[in-house]
């Protein structure tokens, strides 16, 4: 059996790390037997020409694809390309979109054969060894899929109560050096489950309200391969992870034990957090933390059933900073109830803090309380075009405020941080800028680069360099690389010569020679 896994589009403006999702399915399904490849179009351009050739290569029975809702339809059109190309292929898509739209997912796109809901692991296990059997799919728990044209919904599925046994994420079958060379975080998790209530978060529902926690030695392994993978920099995406301070202070020391030095982060709750476990925490190499308040008045946070108080947000943030961390906070605009005075009240809130912060606009998921139960609140979602639930753009209003305000509130805070962004480059432009300054809009132009380097296939359309330019030289060859690739971006000369260079000494590229002259590629 063979399964293509894909990592459909996403916007690398978004920063998104290795996606986790993708490499914990990849993994069930090679525990379960399996030989499986990921095609990753995060970093890489997709085309259906592409696709079309991936599959002539790699021959699979089977193609699933995990979304969220923003993706969705990327995700889509390409099992429906999938379905063009050859109709004998089964099509599966799991995630937290089509958990909570499986029926209407099916009814509207019938290249989709199969949807996975919620947790997968065992699922997948169960549902691998059967998926050329769709007779036998109406016993496995946790699946849907069209019978005799009606829709066929098999039940939940218990959640895994050891999560120890499931396999790690299987990251080795990524593009590793494109990741390496986009330079975000290497997301992880060290427990799964959510005990809270936000109505705009889908957390519970996905991973279930008990918290499973993993062994920390098992957390420590991961972390030990993930930097073996050549990855610099971690982040502990679950919001629980500083609630047990002993199991913290097991995972830090232990981190301390194997010697592994390396920057990370992670996400908090503010009602979680101590002085100690953020000494911990950076006593074993973390130099940030992110809280997720969401607004700065009282009473929406109990009507969104946050669980925190405003003034656990001082506490919090001030021990984080004494601890030598960085502190940041994420608000969310266009809330239920919310008005001019609400978001007024949270801007100065957050400036109050004297701390990172930044806002994004609700997004009111399929499967969230805030959209299943929107008659309670005083809320109006204004589409369902999922390309616009990417928490960029005001798709709410309340009885009190229009998505225009809502937008213009936004843009006032996006208009402070480009001003303090264009003095960064007034200095840099005049020779004044301090180191940091110089790294900030260095490292901006050299990101840039990536993006486009990743995104338009540029190494893999312009990188053979043909013998007579190529004359045995490698040096001949990487500033022939370099010029190809500032005539087809708009990034600087220096840049482009300084980024090629990095990238090639770091590995990311590699070069094979033949009669057709010095081949340029990523490194897997």
């Amino acid at each position: 059996m063979r399964i293509a896994v894909i990592a459909p589009p996403y916007p690398l403006e978004e920063m998104p790390s290795p996606p986790l999702g993708v490499t914990y399915v990849a993994a069930a399904f090679a525990a379960a037997g399996a030989e499986v490849k990921i095609f990753d179009y995060i970093v890489s351009a997709y085309s259906r020409e592409k696709i079309e050739q991936e599959l002539a290569a790699f021959q699979p029975d089977a193609v699933g694809t995990t979304s969220v809702t923003m993706n969705f339809y990327g995700a889509q059109q390409i099992l429906r390309d999938v379905k063009n190309i050859n109709p004998d292929i089964i099509t599966m898509m799991g995630g937290p979109h089509v958990s909570f739209t499986a029926a209407d997912t099916l009814r509207q796109y019938p290249e989709i054969d199969l949807i996975v809901i919620g947790e997968g692991e065992d699922t997948i296990a169960e549902l691998t060894p059967l998926l050329k059997q769709p007779d036998k799919w109406h016993d496995i728990r946790g699946i849907a899929f069209r019978r005799d044209g009606e829709i066929v919904i098999t039940g939940k599925r218990d959640f895994i109560v050891d999560i120890d046994r499931i396999p790690l994420p299987a990251r080795h079958l990524l593009p590793i050096s494109r990741y390496r060379a986009l330079g975000f975080p290497v997301s992880m998790i060290t427990g799964r489950g959510c005990p809270y209530s936000c109505i705009f978060c889908l957390g519970r529902k996905m991973v279930g309200s008990k918290v499973r926690k993993r062994n920390p030695k098992l957390v420590v392994d991961e972390i030990e391969q993930i930097l073996d993978y050549g990855f610099d920099r971690i982040n502990i995406a679950d919001d629980l992870f500083t609630t047990d301070k002993e199991r913290v202070k097991e995972i830090c020391t232990g981190i301390k034990e194997r010697s592994l030095k390396f920057p990370w982060s992670a996400f908090a709750r503010v009602d979680t957090v101590s002085r100690e476990v953020f000494d911990l925490m950076a006593d074993a190499g973390c130099d940030s933390v992110s809280f997720g308040v969401e607004t700065g008045n009282a009473e929406m946070l109990k009507r969104i059933k946050k669980g925190i108080k405003l003034e656990q947000v001082h506490a919090a943030v001030k021990m984080c900073q004494e601890a030598g961390l960085i502190a940041h906070a994420s608000f969310i605009i266009g809330l239920p109830g919310e008005t001019i005075e609400t978001l007024r009240e949270t801007d100065q809130f957050a400036k109050s803090m004297q701390a990172l912060y930044g806002y994004h606009f609700l997004a009111p998921f399929p499967g969230t309380t805030v959209r299943e139960k929107i008659q309670d609140y005083d809320l109006e979602i204004l589409t369902d075009n999922w390309n616009l639930y990417d928490a960029n753009d005001a798709i709410v209003k309340t009885s009190s405020l229009l998505p225009q305000e809502m937008k213009a509130f936004g843009a006032d805070y996006d208009k402070e941080m480009e001003a303090d962004w264009n003095k960064i480059l007034q200095r840099y432009d005049q020779g004044t800028g301090s180191v940091e300054d110089i790294m900030q809009v260095e490292g901006d132009k050299r990101m840039r680069l990536t993006y486009q380097l990743l995104k338009k296939d540029i190494i893999e359309k312009h990188g053979l360099i043909e013998p007579d330019i190529f004359k045995g030289s490698q040096e001949n060859a990487q500033e022939e690389l370099c010029r190809r690739v500032i005539g087809c971006t708009s990034a600087d000369t220096g840049v482009v010569k300084q980024t090629i260079r990095d990238f090639a000494g770091r590995g990311y590229f590699r070069t094979d020679i033949s009669d057709k002259g010095c081949q340029w590629s990523w490194s897997v």
